[in-house]
């Protein structure tokens, strides 16, 4: 998990994870990661349309997200 973490931050590339929000709701997100320290990761929110943090512990997966074909 940490190591796709690492690769959005360095390729500046666009992944989705599933988090668990400060209401324990589960939200999918789409985000770039800009920065990352022990606990927390600093990414832009697709979502949000905005830079939000989060704490490493309430992601639950991560993913690639496929570029489309001519993109």
């Amino acid at each position: 998990m940490i190591g796709l973490l690492h690769h959005s931050l360095d390729k500046k590339e666009k992944i989705m994870i599933y988090y668990i929000d400060r209401h324990n709701n589960v939200t999918q997100r789409f985000i770039r990661v800009v920065g990352i320290d022990d606990k927390r990761i600093l990414a832009y929110c697709y979502y949000k349309k905005q830079v939000r943090s989060f704490k490493i512990e309430n992601i639950l997966s991560i993913g690639c997200v496929q570029r489309s074909v001519g993109a």
